[in-house]
């Protein structure tokens, strides 16, 4: 089913569309999916390969489950862009924290995609199963995607290194960069919103930054 943006996703993102589904590998324990309770184990749906995916969209492919964590199957991701391929007058958006994964299926990726990965921080912690955010870099920064349409989203932003971090988006030069909030209450080590505005400062010295609304609890605190 192509759903509808709503609640707290990209304003720029029109619509989302999930065929891998369930319990992500990742397991981050600030997911918002957990807010549903305990998921089911991860499956394909195959009858999402009946969706028209219409024309003129902003399509979030896989925006409730990493659908290119190592776990996945290469099949399972093939079938996804083959059918994101019939519907051509649209923008895909594809999002992991497994970037170095987009090399393997460069030639399958429909015209107009844009590639993102999360970095929530320079820091290492122990909040997700998930690439460590360096090897999140490294797989942004394949030959592969020097061509192509990039993006990072900070979110939820966590306490940061700032010329580090700065440094690290600028190498992967995105088109944009988004930067979000925890939502869910997961007492999270955040900075400040001063620390928050300084590095927007430096980002918006060579790409564009989105602030999602879910920033205003730090700005008030």
């Amino acid at each position: 089913m192509l759903n509808k943006q709503k609640g707290d996703m990209y304003k720029f993102v029109t619509h989302t569309w999930n065929v891998v589904k369930g319990k992500c590998d990742h397991d981050c324990h600030y997911c918002y999916m957990k807010r549903w309770g305990e998921l089911k184990p991860t499956r394909f749906d195959e009858k999402e390969l009946k969706t028209d995916l219409g024309e003129g969209n902003f399509i979030f492919v896989g925006s409730s489950n990493d659908m290119f964590s190592a776990k996945i199957s290469s099949e399972w991701i093939i079938k996804i862009l083959n059918h994101c391929k019939k519907y051509p007058k649209n923008t895909y958006l594809f999002q992991s924290k497994n970037p170095e994964r987009f090399a393997e299926f460069y030639r399958e990726f429909p015209d107009d995609s844009i590639f993102g990965t999360t970095i929530e921080t320079n820091r290492e912690n122990d909040l997700s199963n998930a690439p460590p955010r360096s090897f999140r870099l490294a797989g942004m920064l394949h030959k592969f995607l020097f061509s192509e349409r990039r993006m990072v989203t900070l979110e939820p932003i966590m306490e940061f290194d700032l010329d580090v971090l700065v440094d690290w988006i600028k190498k992967i030069n995105p088109e944009f960069v988004n930067i979000g909030a925890d939502s869910g209450g997961h007492k999270l080590n955040e900075p400040s919103w001063d620390k928050i505005k300084k590095l927007v400062e430096e980002l918006e010295k060579f790409t564009k930054v989105n602030l999602k609304s879910n920033l205003k609890r730090l700005k008030d605190d």
